[in-house]
């Protein structure tokens, strides 16, 4: 039988490709020189520690931006509070931040006390916190880092605030803690990525076919992470024209109540175009449920079904 010899012109053989394993944080099991893991680890623990003192963790969310969600948010926090609770918020818009100046807060710094940050107090005895309160008025939120890849960075570094915002502020007992989530559905998963089970989530929409579309998927991606307590709040449903009797609508379509239908979403509130409650909002005096306006009503309609909800007062007792 003839040897068969190697030919030497012949391509060399590729080595087989060691398959690529990307590692979290989880994965890794021993101490690290940088010291990164352990300050993971920590941040976590301490967002367990201060979450334990809290009865309801409420994410206003949409996935749509310019639908009013702050201004839901601020207006909520103060019906609650009126209603007798212990009201904390977080402004996890960091670059877009507006709650510190809907609450009152403007002009107000946080302390650093030696348990953490201690939030600042605004309407109703609502506390905050804001990066409005963390730079100057009208100053554009900058990001320090490496000049390149940028979008590798700072990604992490608005994860790792918000993660501070939540677990190194001295909340201390609270009732609820309101979180408004920015515009984009991946915020939402950074969220949950952080607090995993919220006790409720409200998704605020307003009635136009954009936006209904957009947060039909943020309510695909709750449903995904099988968050259980999800309702819906239609803004903008109408306007009452002073001395009308009739609300018109304000954009066209079936509205709020066609995306309840096709999510299966319970509708908690539909608030309608309410030009004072947006300036008193604006100028840190939200009125909350205050008087017999339909949007007033609204937002009381809003606060009793956050308190029959999953970790509110109603049901604790």
């Amino acid at each position: 039988m003839r040897e068969t010899r190697p030919d030497p012109d012949a391509p060399a053989a590729e080595p087989a490709a060691t398959p690529r394993r990307l590692r979290g944080y989880a994965d890794v099991a021993h101490e690290t020189k940088s010291g990164i893991l352990e300050q993971v680890v920590a941040q976590g623990a301490r967002l367990t520690e201060r979450l334990a003192s809290v009865g309801a963790v409420v994410a206003i969310a949409s996935g749509k931006g310019g639908v009013g969600k702050s201004l839901v948010t601020a207006n909520l926090a103060v019906a609650l509070a009126d209603r007798g609770a212990r009201v904390g918020v977080v402004d996890a818009d960091l670059n877009g931040p507006s709650l510190g100046r809907m609450l009152g807060l403007l002009g107000e710094r946080p302390l650093d006390g030696p348990d953490g940050i201690v939030p600042p107090t605004g309407a109703r005895g609502v506390v905050g916190i804001s990066t409005e309160l963390l730079i100057e008025q009208d100053r554009a939120l900058r990001w320090k880092g490496p000049g390149s890849d940028r979008f590798v960075w700072q990604g992490v570094t608005e994860a790792s605030v918000l993660r501070e915002f939540i677990a190194d502020v001295v909340w201390g007992e609270l009732d609820y803690l309101l979180v408004d989530i920015p515009p984009g559905t991946d915020k939402i998963g950074r969220f949950l990525d952080l607090v995993p089970q919220p006790s409720q989530v409200i998704l605020v929409t307003i009635p136009s076919r954009v936006s209904l579309s957009v947060v039909a998927r943020s309510a695909s991606l709750l449903a995904e992470a099988g968050v259980r307590s999800v309702g819906l709040v239609g803004n903008m449903s109408g306007y009452t024209p002073p001395g009308a009797e009739s609300t018109v609508p304000l954009f066209a379509g079936e509205g709020v109540g066609q995306l309840a239908d096709s999510t299966g979403l319970e509708l908690w509130a539909e608030i309608p175009f309410d030009p004072e409650m947006g300036a008193r909002t604006d100028a840190g005096e939200p009125s909350g449920s205050d008087g017999a306006t339909a949007a007033a009503q609204a937002i009381e309609r809003l606060a009793e079904r956050v308190e029959r909800g999953p970790g509110g007062r109603e049901e604790a007792r």
